[in-house]
């Protein structure tokens, strides 16, 4: 066997690739719950064992845990950012997921994704590492799943490279994730809530807050989001887990006031929990010595109005008024791509494209709201377009539904309904791959067809005088990007917005070649 520095970043992705379920198997494991909670994490210990980790081997990475339903990419982007900004000398480990075009966007230092050669030599460190210590007769795979390898790289990556921080998203929920297996994380917390991946956390908001809510430490201050519904869950969760405090975190009224580097009015309220993030992690008597002259006093936590109840952190601390201005400029400079992003097209100037990986009833109605402030409110163009996926069991009625209620008007000409394939050929690149959706539903486009319905059963109803819009259904990311430049012809402008699926997003800012 050739050793890992002869080896490729290609090579690695193909690798990580075959560790992908198929359509098959994810719906067998559906059906029949799959392994349970407990039995993934310790097979996750295990496999961090065999390349060379003890549990608390990973509190050397100094982690800043989140978790939620929506907002939790945006959160981690603007913890990193800060922390990198605060303390320009540290190195800042982050870790995301899913990424928009390139695997390795998944493992950032820096706010930079980790090059090719440096994802290449730690991916195949790790797989070789799994490969000799397996264990004879052993039930365990030699290797864990896609998202669960990622996430032994990732933690692998942070240590050798001796981050001084870790921003660490979880994948999905919180109890049971891959990512929760570092005993003493510096501080914890969840975004905003919402109705996603049944099948693993629940059909309802209460499990879904107890599974997010697991992610909670012993002696860990515990931080959630202002948000109407879940937070008796989650302080629940806290006292159960014995977390040091419960700290409820309100929009910051400064922010109101700051055009913050991510659009949407939503993400005030990821800043707000950014920001709380970031000032509990400087008053932890852990906080790493990189960050030490930053080092905040926390007056420890406002005493609890009775026996029954967590204290919680000082407003003074989570939420110190006025900003630090460094903290400010962080925060109007954080930059995370596929949310709310806007980008001129760089083949045809006509073309503006409106992304946001929005794929929730909740964030889609966020997504609708800022579609329509930066778009219906603010542009000249005189044709808009959309693109829609949806994957995973969601609802394509319901999505949709919510993104037109969300509109003052049906604006679209063209509406768009493609798989997530990247090019025409059928092919997709490699970093784009996924085996996750049915051949047979590919091949004669059953999703898509659906949602065509869908939309069709939505706007059956319109008022008199909207226009209908030209409903596609195609089989690539490709065929609908050649349809929006398409549109623009004749001196046509166009904005075209892409939602419902971070990996549609992802191909699109691929093949359309935008910026990350």
């Amino acid at each position: 066997m050739t050793g890992p520095a002869s080896r490729t970043y290609a090579e690695a992705v193909d690798a990580l690739n075959s560790l992908q379920s198929n359509a098959a198997t994810i719906e067998a494991t559906r059906k029949s719950g799959g392994k349970s909670g407990h039995v993934q994490l310790a097979e996750q210990l295990e496999y961090m064992r065999r390349v060379g980790y003890q549990p608390a081997d990973l509190d050397r990475m100094n982690v800043l845990h989140i978790t939620g339903t929506k907002g939790k990419g945006s959160t981690s982007a603007f913890v990193s950012k800060v922390l990198t900004s605060l303390a320009p000398a540290a190195k800042v480990g982050l870790y995301t997921s899913p990424h928009m075009v390139a695997v390795r966007e998944r493992i950032r230092i820096n706010g930079e994704p980790i090059s090719e050669s440096l994802f290449a030599r730690y991916f195949w460190e790790v797989w070789d590492k799994l490969d000799v210590d397996k264990a004879v007769g052993d039930e365990m795979p030699a290797k864990p799943a896609y998202f669960r390898y990622l996430t032994i790289m990732a933690m692998h990556v942070f240590l050798q490279e001796k981050v001084d921080a870790t921003v660490l998203e979880v994948g999905i929920g919180g109890t049971y994730d891959s990512t929760n297996i570092v005993p003493q994380p510096i501080t914890t917390g969840v975004t905003a809530l919402g109705i996603d991946h049944i099948w693993v956390l629940g059909k309802t908001l209460p499990e879904i807050a107890h599974q997010k809510g697991g992610i909670y430490k012993p002696g860990v201050p515990a931080l959630a989001i202002q948000q109407p519904d879940g937070l008796d869950v989650l302080e629940s969760r806290a006292k159960e887990l014995k977390a040091s405090s419960f700290t409820v975190i309100p929009e910051h009224p400064q922010l109101r006031g700051i055009k913050l580097g991510l659009a949407g009015v939503h993400q005030r309220s990821n800043a707000s929990l950014a920001v709380a993030f970031v000032q509990s992690f400087l008053a932890s008597p852990r906080c790493p010595p990189a960050f030490s002259d930053l080092s905040v006093s926390s007056d420890e936590s406002s005493a609890p109005t009775d026996a029954s109840t967590l204290p919680s952190l000082p407003s003074s601390l989570v939420a110190p008024n006025p900003l630090p201005p460094t903290l400010v400029t962080a925060l109007e400079q954080t930059r995370w791509p596929g949310r709310c992003q806007v980008s001129p097209d760089p083949v045809n100037e006509g073309v503006r494209w409106f992304l946001d990986g929005a794929h929730t009833v909740e964030s889609l109605q966020c997504c609708g709201e800022w579609f329509e402030e930066a778009s219906l409110q603010s542009s000249d163009a005189s044709v808009r377009a959309l693109i829609f996926n949806c994957t995973s069991g969601r609802s394509g009625l319901s999505l949709l539904g919510t993104l037109l209620s969300s509109l003052s008007s049906q604006p679209f000409q063209h509406v768009i309904f493609c798989t997530n394939t990247t090019y025409s050929t059928g092919a997709s690149s490699g970093d784009l791959t996924s085996n996750a959706v049915d051949a047979k539903d590919l091949e004669t486009l059953a999703t898509q067809h659906e949602l065509a319905d869908a939309w069709k059963e939505l706007t059956k109803s319109l008022p008199a005088g909207t226009e209908a819009a030209q409903v596609h259904v195609l089989g690539s990311v490709q065929e609908a990007v050649e349809v929006v430049r398409g549109a623009a012809g004749e001196g046509k402008r166009v904005d075209a917005l892409v939602a419902g699926s971070l990996h549609l997003v992802g191909g699109v800012l691929a093949v359309a070649d935008l910026p990350l």
